[in-house]
């Protein structure tokens, strides 16, 4: 969904869902008449495995269903299957994500039309060897609580393809002898059932064994109808919010993993100011609020693991827009701690209005899920990006080549109010860019390595426990602002997270600097994998604080930093944050670092990342200068124009640069890009006096993306 970033910015609500439980366990809620056994896979000792990857996608695009579609098996629906099926295969697609019917289990009464719809387009799709991913929400129900609530779900959610119980047939909706209703989260403020406003829905409990146990045989019975090669099962998190779950077994669940018990709502010293924005709620100087925060994660986990040990070799993935900033912890959004369980990644990454185009921000978060997927042995990333019009799309795809990713490509027409009278297919939207690639530049990029100068540390114990500056700054502001200078200065960087803080080896094997901007929240695991890799002459660049807590978020007697400064100050270069300033121009500008790539001409507002693909050298160039045009009449629901085409603000586009390298694969490359179709330049890499190769491009014709290879 892209309003899912929106969602996190601008929720105000509340309730949340926890756990999972054991082998056996009773089936009603306590207080609700006899208990009926319930048998769950015991997923409480399941470990990690290596993840499941017998096809890595290159090009991926959604597969757009809708209501019409229900009618399957007649002539008209076939006849449409097959000749999307072929415009796929012609737009070099090569796998499918489904894209509607989300809210699954609105959708129970139509099971065995939808799973037939999708047998068969597996079929069509497999006739040309593409792969069919599923992709459904679990655990919500469109639930409208009046009339503008319902006229507003059918302006904002029609991609959903919206079909529901009203609020008579809403008592008795079920599937498999679950009632609905009794599977929701409770809201603590009134015993209600959860509700998420941002989207109409009600929530079930993540941790209610009911539920899970529908899932799994919802789950079962998917598996046995269509032969899916992949699936996304989507919200492991929970959007109504920090006041719920209420209900006996979340309550057990904390009471049982943690010894405490959920505080009422009017308690100020656990949930803080709630007449503050829910994103706000909760007290971080409380040991047990951050506890609290802990046990909803802890369930959602152990949800995807029952879900990873449903589907077994296929493989999973779940949505994802941010992995870094504290505001996660209100909606229990945490890749970093699913990834264990998870194959395949994406990152919800651009939208489709005229802001799409400051891509710089993201970033940040693009790398940071892309080291989580390398960390998950080199599992494919994946960015999905929506778009109304060509150059949407394209915006989206080159995207995925700088940031070195596989590309997700997926029209959003009814995201919008109505759709366009000019609104194009997904396949017709991709075709240009995907076909340039296969014949120009068809990269594996599960091979490609970036050009990595520096090791920014991301130490999730940091978000987990809330931790913000005297200004209220968050180590994640503090990361974002170091990707921005980063990306302007043309620096190769990658994210280091929190396990790999804590082992001295993987420490070691880099002689990169590692960048320490904020690092409140250090376990002594980590302090002691520090100091090993600061004594085999590691370097650091340090901005305070650094060590004032623990992993758990309580504060230190004493902060890290000042034994750390004393036993390795020699390693340590202590530096500002970039919260508030450039660090890195004040290193480079005192000889203490310098970059690998430096320009010597033309605009600097060409980005540039460098990256070694199966041992070959390439280039690419992503402009941070972008002018959006505006379509004159479409907005989108928060009446923001949509982007109809973008040109660049850049006049001079004629670059110099030198590279500070010993060697290179070869000297003769060729600049190329989708926008000046088959046409390449040569580029000749010349050793300088002072050994730099230096070398020019023409970016003329280019408005977006180029590649040099």
């Amino acid at each position: 969904m892209e309003s899912r970033r929106k969602f996190i910015k601008h929720a105000l609500i509340s309730s949340v869902g926890l756990g999972i439980a054991n082998t056996s366990i009773a089936s009603s809620m306590p207080e609700k008449g006899p208990q009926t056994k319930i048998t769950l896979p015991d997923v409480s000792k399941m470990i990690s495995t290596p993840p499941d990857i017998p096809f890595v996608p290159k090009r991926v695009a959604s597969w757009w269903v809708t209501i019409e579609d229900l009618q399957w098996p007649q002539k008209s629906i076939r006849d449409k299957i097959k000749r999307r099926a072929e415009a796929f295969a012609e737009a070099k697609i090569d796998m499918a994500v489904n894209y509607g019917f989300h809210i699954r289990f609105n959708y129970a009464n139509y099971f065995g039309h939808i799973h037939g719809y999708m047998a068969n387009v597996c079929e069509e799709l497999h006739k040309y060897g593409i792969k069919y991913m599923d992709h459904y929400s679990c655990n919500h129900i469109h639930r409208p609580k009046n009339q503008e609530e319902f006229r507003k779900l059918h302006k904002s959610h029609r991609h959903h393809v919206l079909l529901f119980h009203d609020p008579v047939a809403a008592d008795y909706a079920q599937y498999e002898g679950h009632l609905f209703n009794d599977l929701c989260e409770v809201d603590i403020r009134d015993g209600s059932r959860g509700y998420a406003a941002q989207y109409q829905m009600e929530a079930f409990c993540h941790n209610n064994p009911n539920f899970l146990d529908m899932h799994v045989k919802y789950l079962n019975r998917l598996l046995n109808d269509v032969p899916i090669d992949a699936i996304e099962v989507d919200d492991m998190c929970d959007y109504v919010g920090l006041a719920a779950c209420g209900c006996p077994y979340c309550r057990e669940r904390f009471k049982r993993d943690y010894g405490r018990d959920i505080p009422p709502f009017n308690d100020p010293d656990f949930w803080g100011d709630t007449s503050k924005p829910m994103l706000e709620w909760g007290n971080y100087e409380n040991p047990v609020f951050r506890e609290f925060i802990r046990m909803k994660i802890d369930g959602i986990v152990d949800h995807v693991k029952l879900v990873k040990s449903v589907v077994g070799n296929i493989p999973l993935m779940s949505c994802c827009s941010s992995t870094g900033p504290i505001l996660l912890n209100s909606i229990s959004l945490d890749l970093e701690k699913m990834a264990p369980y998870l194959d395949f990644f994406m990152l919800e990454n651009v939208g489709t209005n005229v802001n799409s185009i400051n891509w710089v921000s993201k970033d940040a978060e693009a790398l940071h899920q892309k080291d989580i997927s390398r960390q998950r042995g080199n599992s494919p990333a994946i960015a999905l990006s929506y778009t109304i019009y060509e150059k949407g799309g394209y915006l989206g795809w080159a995207l995925s080549r700088f940031w070195g990713v596989t590309n997700w490509s997926s029209t959003h027409n009814q995201r919008l109010e109505e759709d366009p009278v000019d609104a194009r297919e997904m396949e017709d939207v991709i075709h240009e860019w995907n076909n340039w690639e296969v014949t120009n530049s068809d990269l594996d990029y599960t091979k490609g390595n970036d050009w990595v100068e520096v090791r920014l540390v991301s130490n999730s114990y940091c978000r987990d426990n809330g931790w913000r500056d005297e200004n209220g700054k968050e180590h994640w502001d503090r990361l974002k602002a170091w990707s921005r200078l980063l990306v302007k200065h043309n620096v190769g960087y990658r994210f280091l997270r929190t396990e790999e803080l804590a082992d001295g080896n993987a420490l070691k094997k880099e002689s990169t600097p590692l960048i320490l901007d904020g690092v409140a929240c250090v376990s002594d695991v980590q302090y002691n994998a520090l100091c090993s890799y600061l004594a085999s002459n590691g370097k650091a660049w340090l901005a305070y604080p650094f060590g004032t807590h623990d992993e758990k978020g309580f504060k230190r007697p004493v902060p890290l930093s000042n034994k750390l400064i004393k036993l390795f100050g020699k390693k340590i270069t202590i530096i500002r944050s970039a919260i508030d300033s450039d660090p890195l121009s004040e290193l480079m500008d005192k000889g203490e670092f310098s970059p690998v790539i430096t320009q010597t001409g033309g605009d600097p507002r060409w980005a540039v990342r460098m990256r070694m693909n199966d041992g070959k050298f390439t280039m690419h160039f992503m402009n941070t200068a972008m002018k959006p045009v505006p379509h004159p009449t479409i907005k989108d629901n928060q009446g923001l124009a949509i982007i109809q085409d973008i040109d660049s603000f850049i006049t001079n586009n004629r670059l110099s640069y030198e590279i500070k390298l010993k060697s290179l694969p070869s000297q003769q490359l060729r600049l190329m890009s989708p926008e000046t179709n088959d046409k390449k330049q040569i580029i000749n890499l010349k050793k300088n006096k002072s050994g730099a190769y230096r070398f020019d491009v023409d970016l003329s014709d280019i408005k977006i993306y180029a590649l040099l290879q």
